[in-house]
């Protein structure tokens, strides 16, 4: 990537955009800024809800998908969003995917998460269980993975719920999440290699800019500013709201390449994992370091990065990496399905 200054940065972020996404991009970063602006740290969920509008699901197909929503536990909020393509009645894979948001905003049904699930479900395509977990700070560390964990294990005892095609193909699993989504997916899967499912056979792992820190300023930190979404203010805060009280950046849920990080080489059921990088993420060094510490601990592990998008640049159908990504993916997918079917892995 060549060198540039931190505005001509911003402009190659966003010239390619209509004036309408950049309004949007504006007006919800705006309800973030304001509704984390209290002195205690704590979130104003009424403002943040004027910002982030729902869409309820499609029980009827419409192009082509059906969504329901399904319960895990009531009394935790934890749900899921199913995403079936009714075109189709061949054997599909199975993503569990998690939001981003920071661990503190967005939600399975807001509109541009309901959106981009529908895409994949149908570019794919694949059947899609978007996970609806507990936000911080109202619940920190470890709260999300242990969401994240307990839908893999609904998911695993109950396979006649509500909506579930019989075209699913538990035996091709594949856990996937953006920015802190990306996170949770790979804690999430650690724990699940852990664990002894009776269907949910995971053979992939998808990270979509996920969201890793650490004490230290990288050189994309501390470079990489006036871009969208990401400013390193930002990410502290949460990082303070996420992680145990009296903990710092290196505690192992954020830096997964550091000192502290759990140590997966002796982790023989850790899948495949892809990683996807944008060159205008002040996040991007810390996801390079994840990849290379899944490679430096023997796994099989893909890096791609476009140079030229921002931080949830997937989320924009409008830019061509957008549908460079879901093609990505979708070749990582069936080169790990190739394997099921071949039985070089379970």
């Amino acid at each position: 990537m060549r060198d540039m200054s931190n505005s001509q940065g911003a402009q190659i972020c966003t010239d390619k955009l209509s004036w309408k996404t950049k309004l949007g991009m504006a007006i919800f970063g705006f309800g973030i800024r304001s509704s984390v602006n209290r002195s205690n740290g704590t979130i104003n969920r009424f403002i943040m809800s004027l910002f982030d509008i729902k869409s309820p699901p499609t029980n009827t197909p419409k192009n082509g998908i059906q969504s329901t929503d399904v319960v895990v536990d009531p009394n935790r909020n934890l749900w899921f969003r199913l995403y079936n393509p009714t075109a189709t009645d061949t054997s599909l894979p199975v993503i569990i995917y998690f939001h981003g948001g920071g661990f503190a905003f967005v939600s399975a049904n807001s509109i541009a998460m309901d959106t981009y699930c529908k895409r994949l479900a149908k570019q794919l395509p694949a059947v899609i269980i978007s996970v609806n977990y507990r936000l911080t700070p109202e619940h920190r560390y470890p709260c999300q993975y242990d969401d994240g964990l307990d839908v893999l294990k609904f998911i695993d005892s109950n396979l006649n719920f509500k909506g579930f095609p019989a075209n699913a193909d538990l035996n091709r699993c594949f856990v996937a999440g953006d920015s802190a989504g990306g996170n949770i997916a790979h804690h999430v899967t650690l724990r699940a290699c852990d664990s002894n499912f009776s269907s949910v056979n995971i053979i992939g792992l998808i990270g979509l800019q996920p969201f890793f820190g650490g004490e230290e300023r990288t050189e994309s930190e501390i470079k990489l500013v006036d871009v969208p979404y990401i400013t390193i203010q930002g990410t502290d805060s949460l990082w303070r709201m996420f992680l145990p009280e009296g903990s710092n950046r290196d505690h192992p849920a954020a830096n997964v390449s550091g000192p502290n990080a759990d140590d997966i080489s002796k982790v023989a059921k850790f899948p495949s994992t892809i990683v996807f990088v944008g060159g205008f993420d002040p996040l991007k060094d810390w996801q390079k370091r994840y990849y290379e510490a899944l490679k430096r601990h023997g796994k099989e592990a893909y890096l791609v990065e476009y140079p030229n998008v921002f931080h949830a640049f997937y989320s924009i159908p409008e830019l061509e990496e957008s549908d460079m990504l879901i093609e990505e993916v979708k070749r990582f997918m069936e080169k790990q399905s190739l394997k099921v079917l071949e039985g070089t892995t379970k």
